[in-house]
Parts: structure tokens; C-alpha cells; sequence
């Protein structure tokens, strides 16, 4: 497909879609954008006429079985990820999803042996793209020996203040555990982050907490939680480290979230408001900034690695589907570790 036009439809076309990927979509040249389905048919038109997208279909069945396009844009909640993804390899569109993969890591997995019957399409998770700044740098010093040996890993990372009434807040998709599956605050983006670094975990420990366990949504109804708003987790590496992480929706006046790694030889902090890093090795009394080369400085390029790799520019590394099927195998067995009181082996 390297001349052909690539005709993209959408499926969901939320927040995330508006904000980052119709205008990258549209910045590219061979590139046009088709179709929407939404929702409701009124949400698909809104978008439609704020885009300039030709047609408007009621259902996403219609959309990816037209053969008015040749690669599908996937925005909607995790649950819906496996269904669509699935329908477009059957149509052979080139799909690219919305994170998190999946709701479950069975998905996960259906998903992936989906894709590889069909060789020729190309699939792709949008990213965790917070680290992305920083990821070739410390990449790189890991490689060249910063640290030596890795020993410990702590990671924080909150995502509010002190604990809130159920009325402080209204009930949101990412509450609830039929949209969201296993998914679990910011855990799976900042776990796909550090396994660029280290690589993936060997075993999983966790214990959660529910504390604000209901909400009321728009219309009024109190809707029970069952997705923690707290998470701790001891983690042990296959490339050797044992890591901490806490994650946090309720605690508040908390530290600044960050990734601590230390090794036999330095230490190295990420600042993950600032992503900037500091650095210090055997002999120095205090932690340096350390410089991210302007070479090293990753960005924001989903939509356009997606282009390239349907037409053989390049291969998907962020995030191929190998990538989704380990986090989501991690985040199920933070709940299943939770659950059990156990340890849990990965992969799963």
C-alpha cells in the first residue's frame, strides 16, 4: 500500500480521537478520513461536521464492513477493543485501537492470535505516551552501565487529593468494571512505560482498596464501585529488580509522583510532573539533572508510525500487541493477586 490512499473510519470517536488522532490523520498526506460511528447517531454527526468526515454510519458493523474504507480508528472503552479489533481483521482493514487493549487478558489474547492470521494488516495500541520524552535516554543509560545492576524500583504515582464523598465526583466509564475490565487507574500505562526500560514482571503482589465505593452518574443513580481507587504492589522482575508501586486516587498532600531506580553503581529519579531525570553515581553526594538530548527526545507520533507501517516505512513499536498482552496479563493478576492473598506467576 505504499501509493494507495489509506481511508480510515472511526469507531468511537471520543475525547482521545478528537484531541490527538483526527488531526494527526489529517496532517498526513494519502491519508483521508471517511467514516464515523458513534454512540448515537447525533455524536457521530457532530463529529462528522466539526471534521468534515463524508459519511455518518448508525452502527459500527455498517462502518467496518464498507468497503468504503481500509483502515479503522478504534475509540471507544476497553470492552468493545476485542469485538472490533476482530472485525476489522475479518474485513483485512488495518486497525489501530484506543488503550488500554482489552478489558481482559483472555481478549488480549484472542486479539493477538486474531492478528497474526492475517500477516499483511497492520494493528496497533495507542501508547502510553507519557514517558515518551524520556524513555530513549534511560533506555540508554541502563544499556551503558548507569546503574549497574538494578536493584529496586519504587514508583508512586496519585491521581487526586484526600479521600472524596460519593457525591464529590461523578461516577466515570473507568468506575466501572464492565467498560473498563481489569483495568485499574494509570497502573497500565505506567507499567507498559517501565517494562521499556526493564522488561516485564516474573511475579505480582498486591493488595487494593476500594474506599470511595459508590458514585452517582448523570442522571441521578448511585452506581457500586468495584475498581480500587488504591493500589499497592511488590513486583519482582525477570531482569532482576524487585519494584514497589503505589497507586492512588485518595490520598492527598502525598510526595511527588515519580520513578525511583537504583542500582549497584547509581541512582536515578524521574520526575514524572517535569519528566525530566537526575542522576547520581558511586562517589557523588547528591543527585545532577541529567540532559535529554534533543535527538533522545521521543514525541507524540502514533498516528503517522500507524501510516508508515501500513506502507512499509516502518514496524509498530508503540505498542505492538505482544506489548497489550503482557500489561494486561500484569493488570489481571494485580486483582486476582488481591483477591487470593497470593502471589501470581507471569505470564499468566
Amino acid at each position: 500500500m505504499a501509493d494507495e490512499t489509506i481511508r480510515i473510519g472511526f469507531v468511537g470517536a471520543g475525547a482521545n480521537t478528537e484531541l490527538r488522532h483526527i488531526p494527526g490523520f489529517q496532517a498526513m498526506d494519502g491519508v483521508e478520513l471517511v467514516s464515523v460511528a458513534n454512540r448515537s447517531r447525533a455524536s457521530g454527526q457532530r463529529v462528522a461536521d466539526k471534521y468534515g468526515l463524508p459519511t455518518v454510519y448508525d452502527n459500527w458493523v455498517e462502518l467496518i464492513e464498507s468497503d468504503d474504507t481500509n483502515a479503522i480508528c478504534i475509540g471507544t472503552w476497553p470492552y468493545m477493543h476485542c469485538t472490533l479489533v476482530l472485525a476489522a481483521l475479518e474485513n483485512e482493514k488495518h486497525v489501530m485501537t484506543e488503550a488500554r487493549m482489552s478489558a481482559t487478558a483472555e481478549e488480549a489474547h484472542i486479539m493477538r492470535e486474531a492478528a497474526k492470521l492475517h500477516p499483511g494488516i497492520i494493528t496497533q495500541i495507542v501508547p502510553a505516551p507519557h514517558t515518551l520524552k524520556v524513555d530513549k535516554t534511560l533506555q540508554g543509560l541502563i544499556a551503558d552501565g548507569y546503574l549497574g545492576d538494578i536493584l529496586s524500583v519504587d514508583m508512586v504515582v496519585h491521581g487526586g487529593g484526600f479521600r472524596e464523598s460519593e457525591r464529590d465526583t461523578p461516577f466515570h466509564w473507568r468506575n466501572d468494571r464492565d467498560f473498563s475490565g481489569y483495568n485499574i487507574m494509570q497502573m497500565g500505562i505506567w507499567y507498559e512505560a517501565m517494562m521499556r526500560w526493564i522488561g516485564p514482571a516474573a511475579t505480582v503482589q498486591a493488595l487494593t482498596r476500594i474506599h470511595v465505593n459508590a458514585r452517582y452518574d448523570g442522571d441521578g443513580n448511585r452506581k457500586v464501585i468495584t475498581i480500587p481507587d488504591h493500589v499497592e504492589a511488590l513486583l519482582e522482575m525477570y531482569s532482576g529488580p524487585v519494584v514497589r508501586m503505589r497507586f492512588s486516587s485518595i490520598t492527598g498532600l502525598s510526595p511527588s509522583d515519580g520513578v525511583w531506580l537504583f542500582g549497584s553503581e547509581g541512582t536515578i529519579h524521574l520526575d514524572s510532573a517535569s519528566m525530566t531525570l537526575r542522576g547520581g553515581r558511586k562517589g557523588d553526594s547528591e543527585l545532577s539533572e541529567i540532559p535529554i538530548p534533543a535527538e533522545n527526545a521521543g514525541s507524540w507520533r502514533v498516528e503517522e508510525e500507524f501510516i508508515n507501517a501500513i506502507r512499509g516505512k516502518e514496524p509498530i513499536t508503540h505498542s505492538d500487541f505482544d506489548t497489550g498482552v503482557r500489561y494486561m496479563e500484569f493488570m489481571e493478576a494485580v486483582t486476582a493477586s488481591s483477591q487470593s492473598g497470593e502471589k501470581v506467576h507471569l505470564p499468566l
